[in-house]
């Protein structure tokens, strides 16, 4: 099965970092915590920043959460750095035989059944904040 990108998790990821020591989080300490490029890191905090969720300084060490963690959902979180054309996670092959019985009726049978799954993904993401993500990570590390 193909998965959907890290972006989402290396995005939460950075978020809840930000949150529990934000001037310690600068790019390249985020970067040696996802094992990942820092040029990757901060493309991904360039869209949360895009969206409004961090904020940033040239030549100042850290970022700065500009929502605070309980109104921020991992829906928003997902829908900022995950691109989904025409916001349909699922995408169905077009030009399909219309002289074919399953060809010419898959899209309209199958899509609704992807649509009522998308919901329940994004239903689900909607109901966890990066408060109780960060609070999580506090329980296991002890931090307070």
């Amino acid at each position: 099965m193909k998965q959907i990108s890290s972006r989402f998790s290396m995005a939460v990821h950075i978020l809840s970092m930000i949150s529990l020591d934000p001037l310690y989080s600068t790019g390249d300490r985020i970067a040696r915590s996802i094992n990942s490029n820092p040029v990757v890191i901060r493309r991904i905090m360039a869209q949360l920043k895009k969206a409004g969720y961090i904020d940033t300084k040239p030549g100042v060490a850290g970022a700065s959460l500009l929502i605070p963690p309980e109104r921020l959902t991992l829906l928003d979180i997902f829908q900022a750095v995950e691109s989904v054309d025409g916001n349909e996670l699922f995408k169905i092959h077009k030009d399909t035989d219309p002289k074919c019985s399953v060809g010419r009726n898959i899209e309209s049978v199958l899509l609704p059944q992807l649509f009522n799954a998308q919901k329940a993904m994004e239903h689900e993401l909607a109901s966890v904040t990066l408060a109780q993500i960060v609070e999580q990570l506090r329980m296991k590390t002890n931090v307070k």
